[in-house]
């Protein structure tokens, strides 16, 4: 694991490079299977609730905000009421996500800390997060599964890439092909070499004490979904 290279997101950089970031992961969510993925294990999370229920998420490190839009826009399809807290800690970002969520009065952004969620234990029913666990190193990551299964009544879906020599080419030609952005072009290749394997994540959940976590591996996604159920 590169666990010692920085990407460009986690440095200074301006509005226009953070957003053309964002952009390029949004398209990527969309085309290679990320909502979609999110979205079947939080169906499966709530498939025993009555569908009247009323739904709480947050959605850590949400970027620009299209797993929350893609969540409410299922919600609306299924007439299940829900409200989601997008947080994120970068200020441009979610600048971003507001363009993004201005027809979706059911999402409200919050800017704040994965490693201190600005939320009471078991405040929301479901927790969310992808594309965030990359960017922590293993004390930090484990200090992140916890805040989230904290903050969790119900459980919580934890989606990000999967390292691999095979995954790291097909991101590279993928984010060259498809994407203008420099940011997005140097990041996407190096998320995955900063990437965890399932075992990997399976061992930092257990070092979270939460030892009942099902990591799924979604290999043609190059994607894992660690989830709990809380019972």
């Amino acid at each position: 694991r590169a666990a010692d290279a920085v990407e460009m997101m986690d440095r200074p950089a301006s509005f226009e490079e953070i957003s053309g970031c964002l952009d390029t992961i949004a398209r990527f969510n969309g085309f290679f299977g990320g909502r979609r993925l999110t979205l079947r294990h939080v169906r499966s999370l709530v498939a025993s609730l009555p569908a009247d229920r009323p739904l709480t998420v947050l959605d850590v490190g949400a970027g620009a905000a299209d797993i929350p839009v893609a969540l409410v826009r299922w919600a609306r399809r299924s007439g299940r009421r829900v409200r989601v807290f997008a947080l994120d800690s970068g200020a441009f970002t979610l600048r971003v996500a507001r363009r993004r969520i201005a027809a979706y009065p059911e999402i409200t952004l919050v800017q704040g800390d994965a490693l201190a969620l600005p939320v009471s234990p078991g405040s929301v029913d479901l927790v969310i997060s992808a594309m965030t666990l990359h960017h922590l190193q293993p004390e930090g990551a484990v200090r992140y599964l916890a805040e989230m299964d904290a903050a969790a009544r119900l459980g919580w879906v934890m989606n990000d890439l999967v390292r691999g020599r095979a995954a790291h080419r097909v991101v590279w030609v993928l984010t060259h092909l498809l994407s203008r952005s420099a940011m997005a072009r140097h990041d996407g290749p190096l998320s995955v070499l900063r990437s965890y394997t399932p075992p990997e994540v399976a061992a930092l959940c257990e070092k979270a004490g939460l030892f009942d976590v099902a990591v799924a591996h979604h290999a043609v996604f190059i994607r894992q979904c660690a989830v709990r159920k809380k019972s």
